[in-house]
């Protein structure tokens, strides 16, 4: 397929991956982190954004996964979707589902930490700053003590896509500010690959057009 005829529509996390990997020509739009917060608005920003996309390209790759069910019912116009078959972008990070599983099931206290969730400051340790900023520091201690209750780990993964010096400093001090145990794990491209280049097998949906995305697509356990 010509690589110009594809488009990548990502979160600000998940772009910081793929674009060291994207040929040139495969164009990308980056939507705001923050609709995470709301499903309904992020899955109303992604159809507009598939609409005012989908008849200048073949096909557009999804950079999310199900994200709370943001992504479906997105209805694929004049072009075919593509979303790997994930439930968040822990997955994609780490290189597949089967390596978040084998994570979650020796550390279900993690909280992960990548570039891109430390550059757009989503994370409830960049939150625990602007409350305490706002409510002062015992608001925000109880607060954050809620928030971390049952996390013991906290673990930067390295894809290996960027400079890590920058971003191992402020995990480590994080980690140590708030009482849970560093680690770095190793991530994987992987997934991202497939993404970009294919080939689009049971780790992705694929919608043709006038196709839409079900929630019975994610049923399937991807290996």
């Amino acid at each position: 397929m010509d690589a110009t005829r594809k488009l990548v529509i990502a979160c600000a996390t998940v772009i910081e991956e793929m674009l060291p990997l994207l040929p040139s020509g495969v164009g990308h739009r980056v939507l705001d982190f923050g609709l995470h917060t709301s499903p309904a608005k992020l899955r109303h920003i992604l159809q507009d954004t598939v609409d005012d996309s989908s008849s200048q390209v073949d096909t557009i790759i999804l950079g999310y996964g199900l994200c709370s069910q943001s992504v479906i019912g997105l209805h694929a116009t004049r072009c075919t979707l593509v979303v790997p078959r994930v439930d968040d972008c822990i997955s994609i990070f780490l290189g597949s589902c089967s390596a978040y599983r084998k994570q979650f099931r020796s550390e279900p206290g993690t909280y992960y930490l990548t570039k891109g969730w430390i550059e757009v400051g989503d994370s409830p340790f960049a939150e625990y700053e602007r409350m305490v900023a706002s409510r002062g520091p015992e608001f925000a201690d109880r607060v954050i003590r809620l928030m971390l209750n049952n996390y013991t780990r906290l673990a930067l993964i390295n894809t290996g896509q960027y400079e890590l010096e920058r971003y191992r400093e402020y995990a480590r001090r994080t980690a140590e500010r708030f009482g849970l145990r560093y680690e770095e794990i190793e991530g994987s491209t992987a997934l991202v690959k497939k993404m970009i280049h294919g080939p689009w097998d049971d780790e992705f949906i694929v919608v043709r057009p006038g196709q839409v995305i079900q929630l019975e697509h994610f049923l399937r356990t991807a290996t």
